[in-house]
């Protein structure tokens, strides 16, 4: 478990502030994660790693020469926000354009996805390379649903010396699909993996036990077998990973035998005295094979192999110079310029307007505004009260992420909601500000998704009118439009969703019927709370916990749940007959 720690919710945070100063000479600290200290006078393809913390060396430690040009760095086994990834692509674009390369799960692909647009609608050409190497997580006739896992540090290791090579972007961006598609990984857990701050690890295996198929954020592998003697490990792995040749594969592999975190070197060196033999003895050439800690799960205890089938291109860019805080290779020529260390960049407050910059809104949005405010500390109330909760059910398939990411993002939804009512803003300008500040500083599947919910929700009700039930409705089912856009999900995926369409629905029939907004709520709240209880039957067809079904069935879904109870509370609080209360 983590032992040096502060402030548990700043411990990524503060990791990334002092990686920097101590590898200040290779890179800077902006806002949102890192970036190469210097840069190309001609332009240059930024390369751009992300996703959460906790897996270093990736993803900052592999910032440098010949490898990346900067990383977004989210919150522990959490996506980070679209903002963070527009803030890193800005300060590291060097006018060859962006890629964006991550490994392929729901809060990476929708978060990058956003900041994807953005950027192109700024004028920035941008792109994204996901990786998929996981042959645990999916068939092989679903390979787009595959996790990315150690399988990352080859695909980006080519990409970033495609990028020093000078390759324009279409080709950067080719070659590492590329790479992906000749990729494949297999891991096996002994051990769960502990956050900063937690009693306990994530999960928990039987004595004597492994989890095979196993995945880089904390989740239990796929299936509970007793352990066996390091030469009959190798021999799984190999034999599952060579199952998976792909077609038309030439004889030269890049081979890596990943650490997770807590397994020791010495371990691994046992593991690989039988892999590489078995390996040879297959008829592959063993292409520049790497033993360590390449992409880890803080301090999980488990190894995973991955193989890269090499052509001539990918073996030219696999073996090409790199110099970087984690990772060297080859001389890179000259060392890039040391430069003085540079302050860590603190975490800006949601961008809100001030009083002179507030969006125009009537005297009545105002005061509803208040009721707005009155409402996200509710949910802020009952989202600290249920984190322990949230994290343990979302531990039995997940990461156990979840009752940590919606704290981080109902906290900044309030703070930037004061703000925003202070400024005199109006009703929808408060819930938007909200909504934008929590899909930035709580990142991840949930961060986007409560964010840009939060932001129809507000673009609905406007700034003009105090709402009443129809408009509160209406409101409420816009969040639910955008949030099943953006993410995809439909009712019996066993995500979030499954308690907010019937919450939707019920609430708009029941106004419908002319019943009156407090009872109307109640009786909208009642039927999601029922439908999140509901999840616990459901196999997940989304999200994280996809690859984990079986071992989900019987749980509810924490998404599910965090918004059946997070509506709950609101109701009250937003009915438009009850006197406006004091801001929070």
């Amino acid at each position: 478990m983590t032992h040096i720690a502060n402030d548990p919710a700043d411990f990524a945070d503060e990791a990334l502030d002092g990686f920097c100063d101590a590898h200040s000479d290779l890179v800077e600290r902006v806002e949102g994660g890192a970036i190469r200290r210097s840069r190309r006078a001609e332009p240059k393809v930024a390369v751009l790693l992300g996703g959460g913390s906790g897996h270093y060396p990736a993803f900052a430690g592999l910032i440098g020469a010949g490898f990346a040009d900067g990383a977004v760095v989210g919150n522990i086994f959490t996506s980070p926000s679209a903002q963070q990834a527009v803030s890193v692509a800005r300060a590291a674009e060097n006018g060859g354009g962006v890629v964006f390369a991550y490994g392929n799960y729901a809060g990476d692909v929708m978060n990058f996805g956003v900041a994807t647009d953005r950027l192109r609608a700024e004028g920035i050409r941008a792109e994204n390379v996901l990786v998929t190497d996981d042959i645990a997580s999916a068939p092989a006739a679903e390979r787009e649903r595959r996790r990315g896992i150690a399988g990352d540090f080859t695909v980006f290791k080519v990409m970033g010396a495609a990028a020093e090579a000078g390759l324009p972007l279409d080709e950067v961006v080719r070659v590492g699909r590329k790479a992906n598609r000749a990729t494949r990984t297999l891991g096996t857990a002994f051990a769960g993996c502990t956050f900063p701050g937690a009693e306990r690890p994530l999960f928990s295996l039987p004595e004597g036990f492994m989890g095979l198929g196993l995945g880089i954020h904390g989740e239990p592998g796929l299936k509970d077998l007793p352990l066996p003697r390091a030469e009959d490990l190798g021999r799984e792995l190999v034999a599952g990973v060579l199952a998976e040749r792909p077609e038309g594969a030439g004889r030269r592999v890049a081979v890596i035998l990943n650490g997770l975190g807590s397994t020791k070197a010495e371990e691994l060196f046992v593991l690989w005295r039988t892999v590489a033999p078995l390996l040879r003895d297959s008829g592959l050439v063993l292409v520049a094979p790497e033993v360590g800690e390449l992409v880890t799960s803080l301090d999980m205890a488990g190894a995973s192999l991955t193989l890269t089938w090499l052509d001539d291109e990918l073996e030219s860019l696999w073996l090409a110079p790199a110099q970087t805080p984690a990772y060297r290779r080859g001389a890179i020529g000259a060392s890039e310029p040391a430069a003085p260390a540079a302050a860590s960049a603190p975490r800006s407050a949601a961008s809100v307007p001030d009083k002179s910059e507030a969006p125009p809104a009537s005297a009545a949005s105002q005061e509803y505004a208040a009721q707005c405010l009155a409402a996200l500390a509710a949910a802020q109330r009952t989202l600290h009260e249920l984190e322990p909760e949230l994290g343990a059910l979302d531990a039995i398939a997940g990461d156990g992420d979840h009752g940590r990411g919606m704290v981080r993002g109902v906290d900044a939804a309030v703070a930037a909601a004061r703000a925003a009512a202070s400024a005199g803003c109006g009703s929808g300008s408060v819930l938007a500000a909200a909504g934008d500040a929590w899909a930035d500083k709580a990142g991840g599947t949930s961060g986007v998704l409560w964010g840009a919910g939060l932001r129809a929700w507000g673009e609905r009700l406007g700034d003009e009118q105090r709402p009443d039930g129809a408009a509160l409705a209406a409101g409420v089912s816009a969040f639910a439009e955008r949030i099943v856009a953006l993410g995809g999900a439909q009712p019996g995926d066993k995500t979030l969703v499954d308690a907010l369409a019937p919450f939707a629905a019920e609430l708009s029939g029941a106004v419908e019927r002319g019943l009156p907004l407090g009872e109307a709520w109640t009786t909208a709240a009642e039927a999601a709370a029922r439908a999140a209880r509901s999840t616990a039957e459901l196999r997940p067809r989304k999200g994280r916990a996809r690859p984990l079904a079986e071992k989900s069935v019987g749980t509810p879904d924490p998404g599910a749940v965090s918004l059946a109870a997070v509506f709950a509370v609101l109701g009250p609080e937003l009915d438009p007959r009850a006197a406006a209360v004091a801001a929070h």
